[in-house]
């Protein structure tokens, strides 16, 4: 296995607010790992730390091999190496499906308009929805909108997608057409890093998860690991009142 994200002693402040203390966390290429923790763990941020969304203040981002933060030209082309799945979908309301899975690849990646929209609409059919391909983002359901931003990140062809709570802002009947395409992505071998609440999904598609609280990782380790035999008082604490709710 290849190291595809290496982040050693990372640490990220808001203000006097430390969110993240010396984070030391990699990820190896075709590797599922899921970060959980409390709201305001740090969790997303550390998502938005390894696509430069936000700053880190220290430490080092290792994209194969090279720091970022020392190392890096072009922040954009960076970007597309690790596709983004926010909360919020992030779609442009004034394009239709097909021209929002199309437009980063032409304006980023130089691809053709012809060949952009061929390799948009196979990963729309990927997700299922590949007949919606004319309809504009006020006309989805929520979770057909996800689906959309799902297919718009993979168009990149990135070597990871960062999943941001990409279920918390949906309805729950929803929730499972959304986590049923992870799933997908995840049985073929995509490189996954994933924050969410769905403990279950987690269990089932991870191949590590990682415990965060406070701006730290407390613990990180396999699923069965870390929710059948966790080490840490904090986690213990944290999966009782989850399974509790």
């Amino acid at each position: 296995m290849s190291t595809v994200i290496d982040i050693k002693n990372l640490s990220k402040s808001f203000g006097s607010h430390e969110v993240l203390k010396d984070i030391n966390f990699s990820v190896e290429k075709g590797e599922v790992v899921t970060v959980i923790g409390s709201s305001g763990s740090g969790k997303s941020t550390l998502l938005r730390c390894l696509n430069l969304l936000e700053t880190p203040d220290g430490g080092e981002v290792n994209y194969e091999g090279q720091n970022v933060l020392t190392h890096m030209e072009d922040v954009n082309e960076y970007r597309t190496k690790l596709g983004m799945v926010f909360q919020q979908f992030n779609l442009f309301n004034n394009c239709n499906v097909l021209q929002n899975c199309t437009l980063g690849q032409i304006k980023v990646l130089k691809r053709s308009k012809q060949q952009a929209e061929e390799i948009a609409k196979e990963y729309l059919d990927i997700v299922g929805m590949g007949r919606y391909i004319n309809a504009r983002p006020a006309q989805l359901s929520g979770g057909q909108k996800q689906r959309v931003a799902i297919a718009r990140a993979l168009s990149m062809k990135p070597t990871a997608l960062l999943f941001d709570e990409p279920t918390s802002a949906l309805d729950p009947e929803m929730v499972g057409e959304v986590l049923k395409v992870m799933k997908k992505l995840a049985e073929a071998g995509s490189t996954m890093i994933i924050v969410t609440h769905e403990m279950e999904f987690a269990r089932e598609v991870s191949d590590r998860i990682v415990f965060m609280d406070q701006g730290v990782i407390v613990e990180d380790g396999t699923p069965d690991e870390v929710f059948n035999h966790p080490k840490h008082e904090r986690t213990k604490a944290f999966l009782q009142r989850t399974f509790k709710n």
